[in-house]
């Protein structure tokens, strides 16, 4: 036998082969396409555990559901399958329920968003509110007569109220008579008391005057205004001395009007001659 003769029956076992071979695929998908095909594990499945249904229901496996497809198409008897009952829910702990995180964000922006509100609705009614007692804008209560010019003797330095934002500095009771050509009111009627209340702030641009204790007169450190011990302009650019509050005594307790600012005296008023007692400070 030749090599060629060889050959070709061998291509013909081949051709043969791969003829019984692409018969048989075919025929394989066309039953899975028409019945289904079930793998391994669902095979072994179904013959070890059957499928949940209501009870006193007979039970269907899966080859069952098949065979009864198969037999309906062929006009066979039609086998019915019964779906599972849906497994009972066990019901959830306590600690279980929660909120989604879009939950979370909505609420967490929520309350953010009330309480910044809440904060700026505060704090605009009470800057909005007036004063009823107390503080600036009202009538206060500096202290007792006799204690406060105890205290300016003993420290050489006014008397000083925060809350009320003001001096108060004895009055000489010998310069009443030149007092009372420059001054009216509750500001002469506080001078014949033996004090006067003065405002803090310089008439020139606003700032705080403290007090020098080696010249004995307020001095602004801003730009230099200087006024003597009852707030009466000495020198510098302010264009007055410094504004004052009215102020009465009544059994022994001086209280001081600060809702009125009453306007210093004009430059060139000088009651009480009083001059610089040391180096100045500003």
């Amino acid at each position: 036998m030749t090599t060629t003769t060889i050959l070709m029956l061998a291509a013909l076992v081949l051709l043969v082969f791969g003829a019984v071979f692409v018969f048989a695929t075919t025929r394989s998908r066309d039953r899975a396409a028409a019945v289904g095909a079930l793998s391994r594990e669902t095979r072994k499945s179904d013959r070890s555990e059957a499928a949940l249904v209501e009870e006193g229901a007979k039970t269907t496996t899966g080859r069952a559901v098949e065979r009864a497809a198969a037999l309906e198409r062929r006009g066979g008897a039609l086998v019915e399958a019964r779906p599972a009952p849906p497994a009972v829910r066990a019901p959830l702990e306590p600690d279980a329920y929660g909120v989604t995180r879009r939950q979370f964000f909505n609420r967490g922006i929520t309350a953010l968003f009330a309480l910044g509100l809440a904060g700026f609705s505060t704090q605009t009614i009470a800057f909005l509110w007036p004063s009823l007692s107390g503080g600036f804008g009202s009538k206060i209560r500096a202290g007792k007569l006799d204690e406060i010019l105890r205290e300016v003797a003993d420290k050489k330095e006014p008397f000083y109220v925060p809350e009320g934002r003001f001096y108060v500095n004895p009055y000489p009771s010998d310069d009443l008579s030149k007092a009372a050509n420059h001054y009216t009111g509750e500001v002469l009627s506080g001078m014949e008391q033996g004090v006067v209340a003065l405002y803090q702030k310089c008439v020139h641009l606003g700032c705080r005057v403290p007090w020098c204790k080696t010249s004995q007169w307020f001095e602004c450190p801003c730009h230099g205004s200087q006024y003597n011990r009852v707030g009466e302009h000495k020198a510098g650019p302010a264009p007055r001395g410094l504004d004052r509050f009215g102020v009465s005594v009544s059994g022994g307790m001086v209280v001081v009007d600060t809702k009125e600012i009453i306007q210093g005296p004009p430059i060139g008023t000088n009651t009480t001659g009083q001059e610089a007692e040391g180096p100045h400070c500003a």
